[in-house]
């Protein structure tokens, strides 16, 4: 089995790259072989996992603008045990302008995918936070969408649209994405807003809610900064006990039902 999973939220700061960089790291400590993709121009999920943005030759932008680069050459090896990357850094951002002329744009990335998917287990890209081109590719690309989403009013309101995008990609690019599920975000079980905004999707949805909700918690805000993936920075706290049951759900999911 070989799962290509799309991270997406057209929004910013809703976790989508934390959830990225954590839910990796935590299958691959399942012994599931995992690739990350990096397709957001900030690179975010490039150096939380440890890699110097400034010193890349080989980018998911090369290997999208079709330079002579093999998909297996952009791939580097993580510290973390299991976890591979392909990184991302700002040159990324141009590369919209630039494929514009392509014949087949919106399936740029999943060519590149089909080079080497057969090597892992679990292939997860981190989209950037706006419904693009690159976005597109992701969701071509993609066997399935997980949504992180913040415990906020407005929550639901952006997922709506999303879910929209994702049903038009589903009908003109690619007829077998489903949506993999939604997990909330900074969640605060001391607030009574949280515990509403969860109550209001299951109500409205009839997505699949993980029950693993990740918090506000200070050591998975810190641990980009040291280029580590939770489970690694601090294995004992709420932020990696959560991402490690998020990965569980994952594979049950994925794997008891394939």
């Amino acid at each position: 089995m070989s799962k290509v999973i799309a991270i997406a939220n057209q929004k910013g700061g809703v976790g989508k790259s934390t959830t990225a960089i954590n839910l990796s790291a935590c299958l691959a400590e399942e012994k599931r072989r995992t690739l990350v993709i990096d397709l957001d121009p900030q690179g975010n999920t490039t150096s939380g996992l440890g890699v110097d943005r400034r010193e890349l030759d080989s980018t998911i932008y090369h290997l999208l603008i079709g330079m002579e680069l093999k998909t297996k050459n952009a791939i580097i090896k993580t510290e973390f045990d299991d976890l591979c990357l392909i990184p991302s850094n700002e040159d990324l951002a141009g590369s919209e302008i630039e494929l514009f002329d392509f014949e087949e744009r919106e399936y740029r990335l999943k060519k590149i995918i089909s080079q080497v998917k057969k090597q892992f287990d679990y292939i997860i890209i981190d989209c950037p936070p706006s419904l693009s081109l690159l976005t597109l590719n992701a969701l071509a690309a993609a066997d399935s969408v997980l949504v992180p989403i913040q415990c906020e009013y407005y929550a639901l309101e952006g997922l709506s649209q999303l879910l929209k995008t994702i049903g038009l990609v589903k009908k003109r690019l690619n007829k077998k994405l489903s949506v993999e599920g939604i997990v909330f975000t900074m969640y605060d079980n001391r607030t009574n807003l949280s515990a509403e905004v969860v109550a209001n999707v299951k109500e409205n949805l009839s997505e699949r809610v993980y029950e693993a909700m990740i918090p506000r918690n200070i050591r998975l805000a810190e641990a980009p900064s040291f280029g580590m993936p939770i489970n690694y920075y601090d294995p004992k706290s709420a932020g990696a006990k959560n991402y490690q049951l998020l990965a569980l759900e994952v594979i049950y999911y994925n794997e008891e039902n394939d």
